[in-house]
């Protein structure tokens, strides 16, 4: 009996009780934070983008394009020399070559504009601060961008229609004339004393033979020059080294090139005329073409134009073969775009 009593209490045992459940502090949430901080960065970004496209500052280059009027172009009309080799010559079949050809496209390119749609026309050097060109049967034609060996001096920048680009070339004032066996050393400009010197008449390079008492006699295009040099009706041709550098690769055993020991300070640029919107944007070419390595450009059109002269040339000047340093133009560049190429 005590037995079976003993059995039925076990068998009517409550079972022990569940154990209390443990309080775990909780933990920090790093991710969510991350997310959070993120979520704020961005929200941040797109606030000063916002700011940065409603609120007053420099154009962007969309509103560049508007201001210079490049939408409304079907084609670029571009007023260069013809007759200048190395630097820009149409030769007999129409075809344009030269340093200043090769800066054109660059920055026809950078405007939209394909090659096919860039005009070249002939441009004479009194008619560049007035952008007024002239089509191969004579007709006037203005242009949009003048790039012809056009030095920038504090005298043209004052001048009404003017207004240059940074600029894109160095170079300095040299002399030519028939070989030494025609014509004696040529050392200084003062050795051309008494002699008659050819330069074109609205260039920079006719107040130098001037100082030095040579008898200046200018002409409209330096072609002219030449054929005056060759008919012996003056001793000497002056102008911009890289302008004479490309004669005498033309013809080098007809001329001799001369270093007359002038610094590199004939600084060619690009006049746009009355549009400072169309200056921003080809500053903004150049400005490209200088910093980023990647750019090219401006280095292949000076091989193929100036340092295949070199030989031919027998260390006589030509030009620098660095592009001027260009400053960063006030563009503002919207959150999206590269506009700078940095």
């Amino acid at each position: 009996m005590q037995d079976l009593a003993e059995r039925e209490a076990a068998e009517q045992r409550l079972p022990p009780p569940e154990p209390e459940p443990m309080i775990v502090p909780p933990r920090f949430n790093l991710a969510a934070f991350r997310l959070a901080a993120l979520g704020l960065a961005l929200v941040l970004a797109l606030g000063l983008a916002l700011v940065k496209l409603f609120v007053g500052g420099p154009p962007s280059v969309a509103d560049l394009r508007e201001q210079a009027g490049v939408e409304s172009w079907s084609e670029l009309p571009i007023g260069v020399k013809d007759d200048q080799p190395g630097t820009a010559l149409r030769n007999s079949s129409g075809q344009w070559t030269g340093f200043d050809v090769d800066i054109a496209y660059m920055v026809a390119e950078d405007l939209g504009f394909r090659r096919s749609e860039v005009k070249f026309y002939a441009i004479e050097s009194e008619d560049r601060p007035r952008m007024q060109a002239t089509t191969p049967k004579g007709a006037r034609v203005p242009v949009k961008l003048v790039i012809a060996s056009f030095s920038i001096n504090a005298e043209r920048k004052a001048a009404p229609g003017v207004r240059f680009s940074a600029p894109y070339l160095y170079t300095e004032q040299s002399v030519l004339t028939l070989r030494k066996d025609k014509h004696p050393v040529v050392s200084t400009m003062a050795d051309l004393a008494g002699e008659r010197v050819c330069s074109i008449s609205s260039s920079t390079s006719v107040d130098a033979p001037k100082k030095e008492n040579a008898v200046v006699v200018p002409r409209n295009r330096i072609s002219q020059c030449i054929g005056d040099l060759r008919a012996g009706r003056v001793d000497a041709v002056t102008t911009d080294a890289a302008i004479l550098a490309g004669y005498k690769a033309q013809s080098r055993d007809e001329f001799d090139h001369w270093d007359v020991g002038y610094p590199a300070n004939e600084t060619w640029g690009i006049n746009v005329g009355d549009n400072p919107a169309l200056q921003k944007l080809v500053d903004l070419t150049l400005y490209r073409s200088y910093t980023d390595p990647k750019d090219t450009r401006w280095e292949e059109a000076y091989d193929r134009n100036f340092q295949s002269e070199v030989n031919a040339n027998k260390g006589a000047p030509i030009a620098v073969a660095e592009q001027p340093r260009v400053v960063r133009p006030d563009i503002r560049e919207q959150p999206w775009e590269d506009v700078f190429g940095e």
